[in-house]
């Protein structure tokens, strides 16, 4: 039996269309590898604030035992405020240090590559401007992950010490265990990782990559100078205060998502999601990342 004169032109063809697909995301993901390749502050930064936390919790572990027995005299809701407390500072350094990091990039980002002509190299790849501002963009995603996941780790840790030393003080960490929940607590911070520091955020990580972008010198300067000038003019011209409060709006939040990190207040995500501040930020988001693709597709050397 013959075998039809079409079959090795359609495997040929097969083969052709598979590497085109692959080939959509693979510009985008060497891009973004290159990113965690040339920026190791985005993943150095918070361990190194975890690891001189976690030196100063060891310190604090000499008067955990004695700190246990005076907890039987609150009441429960003081009980978890005392042995929770550290988790909270634990998670907002770590938090912290990847938000003034996050900032911190996206002004370097478009910047650095003029400053230090590397432009000049990388336009010369098969690599979109799109692409390149996308890569760029994703970084403050990709930092949020990696502080979740150290403080995820952290906590582990601050756990299984302290109840090395309350076990070893001859006392129970029934309390302990029972007052922090590594698994309540994870999911709390992550879903405020997502909700605050990537969907609410987005809008001014995408400001600072625009300004990046256009800025030819001192773009931390040009970044935050105009929103001062906008809210003191409306002050001197309108004895109002509107620009300012909806900045404090942005940085703040809704108290959708006000909560502490070992869950005292509920998930509120179906609130959340209906903020028309969480949409328009977004939209003014996609606004600044698709100018930051124009200007760097323009902008020469500095």
């Amino acid at each position: 039996m013959t075998t039809p004169s079409n079959a090795v032109p359609e495997s040929l063809d097969t083969q052709r269309v598979a590497p085109a697909v692959l080939s959509a995301t693979r510009p985008l993901y060497w891009s973004i590898r290159r990113e965690l390749w040339e920026n190791r502050s985005i993943y150095i930064a918070p361990l190194a604030v975890a690891a001189v936390f976690l030196v100063g919790f060891l310190i604090s572990l000499v008067g955990l035992p004695r700190k246990l027995r005076t907890l039987s005299a609150l009441d429960a809701a003081h009980q978890h405020q005392a042995v929770a407390g550290l988790y909270d500072v634990a998670a907002g350094l770590i938090l912290g240090a990847a938000f003034i990091v996050g900032l911190y990039y996206c002004l370097e980002a478009l910047h650095g590559e003029r400053r230090d002509r590397s432009i000049l190299f990388w336009k010369s790849l098969p690599v979109s401007d799109l692409t390149t501002v996308l890569a760029k963009a994703s970084i403050p995603v990709i930092l949020q992950l990696l502080a979740w996941a150290i403080m995820v780790v952290t906590y582990l840790i601050m756990l299984l010490l302290s109840t090395v030393v309350v076990l070893g003080s001859g006392q129970s960490a029934a309390t302990l265990w029972t007052q922090v929940s590594p698994v309540e607590m994870s999911l709390m911070l992550l879903y405020h990782l997502v909700s605050v520091h990537t969907l609410w955020y987005a809008p001014i990580y995408a400001w600072l990559l625009l300004v990046s972008a256009w800025a030819r010198r001192a773009p931390f300067l040009w970044a935050f100078l105009p929103p001062f000038v906008i809210g003191v003019a409306e002050k001197m011209a309108f004895h109002t205060s509107h620009f300012a409060n909806w900045l404090g709006y942005r940085i703040s939040g809704p108290q959708a998502f006000n909560f502490s990190a070992h869950g005292v207040t509920t998930l509120a995500l179906g609130e959340f999601l209906s903020t028309p501040g969480l949409w328009i930020g977004l939209v003014f988001a996609a606004v600044f990342l698709a100018a930051a693709v124009r200007l760097r597709r323009y902008r020469e050397p500095i």
